[in-house]
C-alpha cells in the first residue's frame, strides 16, 4: 500500500497517464536533491543520427509514404496512443496502441494480405508496408525512449515490409 507521501502525490496528479505519474515522481525526487538522468545517458551510441542506415535508399514512393506516415505518427504520439504507424500507398494501414510495434506490423501485414486473394500458394509475398516510428512531441527521455531491435526488423521483413523510418537521435536501435 502507498504511504501518506505517495497518496498525497497521487491525489495531485492531473491524470493517470504514465508520463504524468513518472514526471511527478521525478519532481518528488528532485525536491529531495536527487536528479534522474535520461535513460539514454550511457546508450547514446545506440541512437543513430539522421541519414540512411542501409545500402538502399528509399524509393520516391517509399519517401512519400514515410513523409505521410511521419505526420500521422507524430499526431498519434502527441495523444500518447502509440509511436508507430504502418503505411502503404499513403494510407495508414495500422496504428500502434497498447499491443506494441511488432503486433502492429503483423496486423497491418495480415490486413494487406487479406486484400490480395490471388495468393493461393500461402507464400509470404511482399506487402510493401512501411513502418514509421517516432518519439512523442514531449518525450521524457529519462523514462521512455522509442526502441527498435532485431526482433522488430525481423518482424517487418517477415511481414513483407520494404522500409523503416525512425526518429534520429531519439530512438534506441539494438
Amino acid at each position: 500500500l502507498p504511504d501518506f507521501r505517495a497518496v498525497r502525490l497521487l491525489t495531485r496528479l492531473k491524470d493517470r497517464r504514465t508520463d504524468t505519474i513518472l514526471s511527478s515522481l521525478a519532481q518528488e525526487f528532485l525536491n529531495e536533491g536527487i536528479e534522474l538522468l535520461p535513460s539514454s545517458t550511457y546508450l547514446s551510441h545506440l541512437m543513430p543520427p539522421a541519414g540512411k542506415l542501409s545500402q538502399r535508399a528509399p524509393t520516391k514512393a517509399e519517401r512519400q509514404d514515410i513523409e505521410f506516415g511521419w505526420q500521422a505518427a507524430k499526431a498519434i504520439s502527441g495523444f500518447d496512443i502509440g509511436q508507430s504507424v504502418v503505411v502503404k500507398d499513403r494510407a495508414i494501414i495500422a496504428v500502434e496502441a497498447m499491443e506494441g510495434t511488432d503486433a502492429t506490423i503483423l496486423r497491418a501485414a495480415a490486413l494487406v494480405r487479406s486484400q490480395n486473394p490471388k495468393n493461393t500458394s500461402g507464400a509470404k509475398e511482399k506487402t510493401n508496408i512501411i513502418l514509421v516510428k517516432v518519439a512523442k512531441p514531449k518525450q521524457d527521455l529519462r523514462f521512455d525512449i522509442p526502441v527498435l531491435g532485431a526482433g522488430t526488423l525481423d518482424t517487418l521483413y517477415q511481414a513483407g515490409g520494404t522500409a523503416l523510418a525512425f526518429e534520429a537521435d531519439k530512438t534506441l536501435v539494438f
